[in-house]
């Protein structure tokens, strides 16, 4: 690049105003950005009411895999006796059986933990919105 493109783009850079932060876009109750100069950052259920939605469908498909991932398994030691492999088969599925079981029972656990998250986060605004209002604010001219 030579040096009169880089001044072009530095003079260029420096004609244009910075673009103002906000922390997670000033996300409304709804759980959608806003936009405005007195936007404020509120905690919303909405997001945490669907990650528990969503943990609540991986607990259901995972035990619904497990059951027929054992089901397909019921009958095969009969069939297959007399090799070898029957032992490690039987360990693989035992220990399938136990990984699915495992993350069946946390999604089972995050679920009222999640909506716990999202109805106290929003319980906490309301409180800190309620003291916020109760302070006294000088009408006027302000301190004299």
């Amino acid at each position: 690049m030579a040096w009169d493109e880089w001044e072009q783009l530095k003079a260029s850079a420096a004609g244009r105003q910075p673009a103002g932060m906000r922390l997670n876009q000033a996300a409304d109750a709804g759980g959608t950005a806003s936009s405005g100069s007195g936007d404020r950052l509120k905690h919303a259920a909405k997001p945490w009411n669907r990650a528990a939605g969503t943990a609540d469908d991986l607990r259901i498909s995972t035990n619904n895999t497990r059951t027929t991932l054992t089901t397909a398994h019921v009958g095969m030691a009969g069939g297959l006796s007399g090799l070898a492999s029957l032992a490690e088969l039987q360990s693989v599925l035992t220990s399938w059986e136990e990984r699915l079981g495992a993350l069946r029972d946390e999604c089972e656990s995050l679920v009222p933990k999640l909506r716990t998250v999202g109805r106290e986060l929003v319980e906490v605004d309301a409180g800190i919105a309620a003291k916020v209002g109760s302070v006294p604010v000088q009408q006027g001219g302000g301190a004299k």
